[in-house]
């Protein structure tokens, strides 16, 4: 409301935005004087005037949202809940709201947004169907099946996705990662680099790629045992689809495994955050340049434990890592080299 100087104070009616406003002349009781048909306009433009409690009167600010009764001080609100039922039909209702439903996922091949007929032949109730009954819906579920299969791609796609979600089950990765993996494999179906190669095989190098990008890195070597194919079709399909996608994939970083391994070799504490420090240090110092990662990783565990005198043998650590000994015999000193230069040029 619009204030006036003790000058020019008339006793009439100031506006705001087109209402009417109460004045600053007060009578005797220190209560302003509104003038009744503004505050009737400004009602009827919130909604309710009445007191749904006591029937009073309600009064109400310009810039409030919420009403408050004189007489028994009750607060009514206008921002409600819409309870109102909207039906939807085929052609839409005209308005954009959104349906309500399961998220969508790329690890269907329709995402999800389809239906499907189960194999309980019985009705909503619990109750079994009779022989006409049977038939007819044994009838909608080989048509349903035809209709969610029409397309060879979509028979790839349902045969990749289900690829993906059987080996990312066995090798333990998250939720996040199998998303990945699906969009990965679904660009890689678009831009046609499945013609010509397995579908296994496309499939496992895009969970390898996701996996690689997610931060949850898995060997080569772990996700050919749990794939179909062998090992080199993976790696040729993993530098095909990278390639031509143009994903942008770190280097793994060998410090990435030992918390994997050190758990199944149930070493200490102590030797795991040692076993990073070594890892970090080949890595600052080129050692794992040109080398597995899984290698350099169990030569720092092997290394870490040595310098805190705990008892763990290169079998047990070659076991867990699926590398040979010879190979953690060939990496560790590596590793004692490179963190015996560092510390004389830190001194």
């Amino acid at each position: 409301m619009n204030e006036r100087t003790n000058q020019e104070r008339p006793d009439t009616v100031s506006r705001k935005n087109g209402t009417d406003a109460p004045s600053s002349s007060e009578t005797g009781d220190g209560q302003s004087v509104t003038d009744s048909v503004s505050e009737e306009n400004r009602d009827e433009r919130h909604g309710q005037t009445t007191c749904p409690e006591c029937h009073g009167r309600l009064r109400r600010a310009d810039d409030e949202v919420d009403a408050v009764c004189d007489d028994c001080g009750l607060v009514v609100s206008d921002a409600t809940l819409d309870t109102n039922i909207k039906l939807y039909t085929p052609n839409g209702t005209g308005d954009q709201d959104s349906r309500v439903g399961p998220a969508s996922t790329n690890l269907l091949h329709d995402k999800g947004l389809s239906t499907m007929i189960g194999w309980q032949n019985t009705d909503a109730k619990g109750n079994a169907l009779s022989g006409e009954q049977r038939q007819q819906m044994r009838r909608l579920r080989r048509w349903d099946g035809r209709f969610r299969r029409r397309s060879s791609a979509d028979r790839n796609l349902m045969h990749a996705l289900g690829e993906i979600n059987r080996m990312a089950s066995a090798l333990g990765v998250p939720d996040s990662t199998r998303e990945t993996a699906g969009v990965i494999y679904r660009r890689a179906l678009a831009d046609g680099l499945v013609t010509g190669r397995a579908v296994e095989s496309v499939a496992t190098a895009a969970l390898y790629a996701a996996s690689r990008m997610d931060g949850v890195p898995r060997s080569t070597d772990e996700v050919s045992v749990v794939s179909r194919v062998e090992q080199i079709r993976v790696e040729r399909a993993y530098r095909h689809v990278s390639r031509e996608l143009g994903l942008e994939i770190a280097p793994t970083d060998p410090r990435s495994f030992i918390g994997r391994i050190a758990s199944d070799v149930e070493c200490t504490d102590a030797t795991e955050r040692e076993a990073r420090r070594l890892a970090g240090i080949a890595v600052e110092n080129g050692v794992h340049s040109g080398k597995h990662p899984v290698g350099i990783a169990a030569g720092a565990l092997y290394a870490a434990a040595k310098q805190c005198d705990e008892s763990l043998r290169q079998a047990d650590i070659a076991h867990a890592t699926d590398v040979s000994e010879m190979t953690i015999r060939n990496r560790y000193p590596e590793i004692l080299a490179a963190t015996e230069t560092e510390d004389q040029q830190t001194q």
